[in-house]
């Protein structure tokens, strides 16, 4: 069976470079890595959270998260410099292919009411941000399990020079768009 990176490598190479007129393949945009990150903030008052997050995060990823801290102490949070405040997984290589397809063929798909996906979540550098809230989308969580839900931020980098290059290469794996375009988004200069 091949995977994603290997069909990256080998099919969609030269169908975006015919879509974004590019004449050397080296200049093709590719996934450089995806960020997993779940805030913990209410693991004070709940303290099977940061376990049940820790486990959750985990099982999708495949990998130990790492546990943040804060970095200054916010009175109005009530957080103290030092305290955990969220997990992290960092994916790259096989992984990361291996989620980004999961993302785009499995997991979207089982969401309620889901249209497709905003163009707002690129940044002007051609990386895409999205937002789940909650984790029981991903096939490796039972919802009869999980005792608590959690969102979670997904960002993936790319090398895309601006938000239209982001957008075809992520079209080019099978991320869902809605219709429109990408109006209001400064391309990088």
């Amino acid at each position: 069976m091949s995977t994603i990176k290997d069909f990256f490598q080998k099919e969609l190479v030269t169908e975006l470079q015919e879509k974004l007129q590019l004449k050397n393949k080296l200049a093709i945009p590719r996934f450089v890595k995806v960020v997993v990150n779940v805030g913990i903030g209410g693991a004070k008052v709940n303290p099977k959270l940061k376990e049940a997050v820790q486990e959750n995060l985990a099982a999708i990823t495949s990998l130990k998260p790492k546990i943040t801290r804060a970095s200054k102490a916010i009175s109005g949070f009530k957080i103290r410099q030092g305290d955990e405040v969220g997990m992290v997984v960092t994916l790259r290589g096989e992984r990361m292919y291996d989620f980004i397809y999961k993302l785009a063929h499995i997991v979207l798909p089982r969401m309620r009411d889901f249209r497709g996906l905003a163009a707002k979540g690129f940044d002007r550098n051609g990386n895409f941000n999205l937002g789940l809230t909650e984790q029981i989308v991903f096939p490796e969580i039972s919802p009869d399990k999980s005792e608590t839900l959690h969102g979670l931020s997904v960002s993936i980098t790319t090398t895309a020079k601006g938000p239209h290059e982001g957008k075809a290469l992520l079209e080019a794996v099978g991320f869902p768009f809605k219709k429109g375009d990408l109006k209001g988004i400064i391309e990088r200069k």
